[in-house]
């Protein structure tokens, strides 16, 4: 008879979630706050409620990519904060899929926001605070970091992009554009690169398909006001409630 689940002691804490260890050693409690940051954590907040948001919103996501045969560290949502997930070792690499010109690539290259790109483009940053997560390519990964050999990120690269059409048909399904997206990978006991972290309007660019507007993080980095309102939008539109 297996053991009933218990919550241990906190093992992480990042800018939006907190790891709790369990008495399964295979198995951790990711529990998710309503802290904002922007800017590498230059820009902060409290907005009450986002992290409740934020949990219900990626648990949907994560069945519906598990629905489309993609592997991922989530198992259940155990209550409005809290998800239980496989442990995994993650791969210190943040993997960015774009759709459409925005934030810091339009920033970086001088273009207007906006574009739609006539195929999404693959860019990955090393995880890293102290060095504000910079811009990496294959080589620094593979040779310099070595964070990575060139087999796995090759398949990083072919799972990103095909998250990235299961995701675009999730969102136009609620009429919304993807227009960009952050996600994480890691390693678990079977040696297997899965899906992991979360998948949420936090790190995610979505906008209306009719008017444009900007229903993700963005309302808090361009103090656009409203974000709260934005992703109960996202849920709604997902016929999801708390």
């Amino acid at each position: 008879m297996t053991n009933k689940l218990e919550k241990l002691q906190q093992i992480y804490e990042g800018k939006a979630k907190i790891l709790f260890a369990t008495n399964d050693s295979g198995l951790l409690i990711q529990h998710f706050k309503d802290d904002a940051t922007a800017f590498n954590a230059q820009k902060k907040a409290v907005i009450a409620g986002k992290g409740k948001l934020n949990n219900l919103i990626s648990e949907h996501i994560m069945l519906e990519l598990a629905k489309n045969g993609i592997k991922t560290h989530f198992l259940k949502k155990l209550n409005d904060r809290e998800q239980l997930v496989k442990k995994v070792k993650i791969i210190p690499l943040e993997i960015i899929i774009r759709n459409i010109t925005a934030g810091s690539l339009s920033k970086r290259l001088g273009v207007d926001e906006g574009i739609v790109l006539e195929s999404p483009i693959f860019e990955i940053c090393y995880k890293n605070d102290a060095l504000q997560d910079p811009l990496l390519n294959d080589d620094h990964a593979v040779e310099v970091l070595r964070v990575i050999n060139r087999k796995q990120l090759e398949l990083l690269r072919n799972n990103a992009f095909n998250i990235n059409k299961l995701l675009q048909n999730i969102f136009k399904n609620i009429n919304i554009n993807l227009v960009d997206f952050k996600i994480e990978f890691g390693i678990d006991d079977d040696g297997e690169i899965i899906l992991a972290d979360e998948i949420s309007p936090d790190g995610c660019r979505l906008w209306d398909c009719n008017t444009a507007e900007k229903m993700d993080k963005d309302r808090f980095r361009r103090d656009l006001g409203g974000l709260l309102e934005a992703y109960q939008e996202i849920a709604s539109r997902f016929n999801l409630k708390l």
